[in-house]
């Protein structure tokens, strides 16, 4: 009888053994706009403010091990744990499945920080398919002060490596920095072993003289004969300095007005009406991700001027001095500029104008993508053929290419879609499903929002609601401004 019971133990456990299984991380992030950690907050034991971690996992969290202040608090599906400052790794144990030890630097997070809030998602591993398991993809990079983008999202290294958790499959890679050439490929992630990638960035070849105003490099012609427009690049003129109203010094022609700058340069500017659109993932969006949800309906009460054309190089130079730009042509819209650059460059600009130029919000350059009141309901900014449209990655020929050159969206807004991306004035951060007026974005962030696609993306990221986010200083040769005047 003994030894049948021994048996039946046995068995019994074997079958634990086999049925047992670990949870897979779907993801583990900083979420910069939620400020939980801060009002519904903990202290340690020195009286410091704890980081909270929230567990989103459809499951019974039993408990969760390491550094945590307890009791753990219940929100539906999540449990939130508040642990304290520089933790770098917790256990969580479930009542089905084996204790999941997740450390932080894993998942490019080296140690967490207080008064800030992270979100740790958990998948069951049964029944899951390929595209939905996770692996961690490591980046080691020279030199150590390029930056990474995955997926085009920005991936924060320390040292010269990166980790992120990413799905099983084909993700892009791109590492850039200044006065190297950059560098992009593909990935491929397998569910059996982590991937790892070694880059060691080329020095750039010394390009052409930047302040020659003459030499512009042969451009690659549209098939069709395009009429090329003026250069649209910055907008100043010392004569209009201390103009009191924003049209004052501009010629106008129905919805379109034209800003002298100096040196014959000039910049079109394209009137959109005030109006109301529903902003995301709208049904012709095709395979969205989930930052672009939920669709919500945005109105935008007053009227607004936007660039026809991205700014170009010979804008820049006028205002800056300088051409930072990868890709040299007058026509050329100006890239490799950061979000702060682009401050300096407005600046700069409305104190040679005596106007209020900027950014566009995030909502506003959405609205314009997607014609205003015009709209045709595209997925691209003016078409459903992305290359009637926009330059990227399958007809760009891995540069860029002279503003205006494709066709224009319904409003008369050329290549809001395509040649570069293009800077937003918003931080980072997440939809809410309520109606918003005028929205500007999240309060705070660590990444500001970029849109348009660029040269060297696929289609994917061309369509008028996909959301970029990158660090305010970063520098890309697939990054670039448009500019906003308010009416």
């Amino acid at each position: 009888m003994k030894k049948l019971y021994l048996i039946i133990l046995s068995v019994f456990a074997l079958l634990n053994t086999v049925v047992a299984q670990e949870l897979m991380v779907k993801s583990f992030v900083l979420a910069p706009t939620d400020i939980t950690a801060q009002t519904e907050g903990r202290k340690d034991l020195n009286g410091d403010a704890c980081a909270l971690v929230k567990i989103s996992f459809v499951g019974d969290v039993a408990d969760v091990e390491g550094n945590v202040i307890k009791p753990l608090v219940k929100r539906n599906n999540e449990t939130w744990a508040f642990m304290t400052q520089e933790s770098r790794q917790m256990k969580v144990v479930t009542k089905d499945y084996l204790p999941l030890m997740v450390t932080f630097g894993d998942y490019g997070i080296e140690k967490l920080q207080s008064n800030r809030t992270y979100v740790l998602t958990l998948a069951k591993p049964s029944g899951a398919s390929e595209t939905q398991q996770m692996q961690t993809l490591t980046i080691k990079y020279s030199p150590i002060t390029a930056s990474v983008l995955v997926d085009n999202k920005f991936i924060k290294g320390s040292d010269g490596v990166a980790n992120t958790s990413l799905p099983i499959g084909q993700h892009s890679y791109i590492i850039a920095c200044d006065g190297y050439e950059s560098e992009e490929g593909m990935v491929k992630l397998k569910a059996s072993a982590p991937s790892n990638l070694q880059i060691t960035l080329s020095k750039e070849v010394a390009s052409m003289n930047q302040t020659s105003k003459t030499a512009i490099p042969q451009q690659a012609q549209p098939q069709q004969p395009v009429a090329q427009p003026q250069p649209v690049s910055s907008m100043a003129s010392s004569s209009t300095s201390g103009a009191s109203s924003n049209m004052v010094g501009s010629s106008t022609s129905g919805s379109v007005i034209t800003i002298p700058v100096k040196d014959g340069i000039s910049i079109e500017m394209v009137k959109v009406e005030a109006g109301s659109f529903n902003m995301g993932a709208t049904s012709e969006m095709e395979n969205p991700y989930e930052d672009e949800k939920p669709v919500h309906r945005v109105t935008l009460t007053n009227n607004y001027y936007v660039g026809k054309y991205e700014v170009t190089q010979a804008l820049w130079q006028a205002v800056m001095g300088s051409n930072p730009s990868s890709f040299k042509g007058y026509d050329l819209p100006v890239e490799k500029v950061s979000w702060n650059d682009c401050q300096d460059f407005i600046s700069k600009l409305n104190a040679m104008t005596g106007k209020r130029f900027r950014l566009p919000t995030e909502a506003e350059w959405e609205y314009a993508a997607r014609g205003g009141k015009k709209s045709r309901g595209y997925q691209y900014s003016g078409s459903n053929t992305l290359g009637d449209v926009a330059w990227y990655s399958d007809n760009s020929g891995k540069k860029t290419h002279a503003v205006g050159t494709k066709q224009p969206n319904e409003l008369g807004i050329y290549d809001m879609t395509g040649n570069v991306w293009e800077w937003c004035q918003d931080w980072y951060g997440s939809y809410s499903s309520s109606p918003q007026t005028n929205p500007t974005g999240a309060v705070r962030g660590s990444c500001r929002v970029g849109r348009g696609g660029s040269w060297g993306n696929s289609a994917r990221y061309c369509r008028s609601s996909y959301r970029g986010y990158i660090t305010p200083g970063d520098r890309f040769n697939r990054l670039g401004l448009r500019l906003v005047l308010s009416e």
